[in-house]
């Protein structure tokens, strides 16, 4: 697929996220078409991740990430994903926001979780990863809206009763889930795990 093509679709799903903020179309009733631009982007945008940005960060807390995964009951992959996502595997990362470590904790959430050093990896991984094993409890397994809570905060996905309209969550769901994507083929492409309490059989859709 060209770049032209990739370019294309990114910018027609930026702008439908656009009109929805302003009130132009909402994503109750544009809906089928929203994910189906949605899609076309991810799996425009997924072989360039895999190809060439994940970088090979993750290999140093591999041990780390598996742990959490099974101690939570998380996708591995995903989990992994959000941490390159959040800090490219820095463990040093830091946000203007106050957000710090491999996976940019708030302070507050830090210490909420038991978190006493957030640069520290091994308290890093397992803090991230036990919020977001957290909010999969709060939204019935979902991943999406997990991580979109992760991203904007419960509320807000509440609030929208889905993946909230914002350009930014909307982007970085998309791109936490194309990583998780990738680091998967990378592994021969295993099927995706299920999170022990997810009711879901599709738990990868943005709605």
């Amino acid at each position: 697929m060209s770049v032209e093509t990739v370019t294309g679709r990114v910018s027609q799903i930026e702008a439908m996220i656009a009109a929805a903020q302003s009130g132009v179309i909402t994503p109750s009733t544009s809906s089928t078409n929203f994910n189906s631009t949605l899609a076309q982007a991810q799996s425009a945008t997924t072989p360039t991740a895999s190809a060439a940005s994940l970088g090979a960060g993750d290999n140093a807390y591999s041990d780390l990430i598996q742990a959490a995964a099974a101690k939570y009951g998380l996708d591995a992959d995903v989990l992994k994903g959000l941490i390159k996502q959040e800090s490219g595997f820095n463990p040093n990362a830091g946000s203007p926001a106050g957000a710090q470590g491999l996976t940019q904790l708030m302070p507050a959430t830090a210490a909420s979780l038991g978190v006493t050093d957030v640069h520290d990896p091994a308290q890093a991984i397992d803090g991230g990863a036990h919020y977001l094993k957290m909010q999969l409890d709060r939204f019935g397994g979902d991943y999406t809206k997990a991580l979109a809570a992760y991203n904007a905060g419960p509320g807000a996905v509440q609030r929208f009763g889905g993946v909230p309209p914002y350009a930014e969550t909307r982007n970085y769901v998309t791109k936490v889930l194309g990583y998780a994507d990738a680091f998967r083929q990378q592994q021969g492409g295993a099927q995706p795990a299920q999170a022990a309490t997810s009711t879901s059989t599709v738990p990868y859709s943005i709605t």
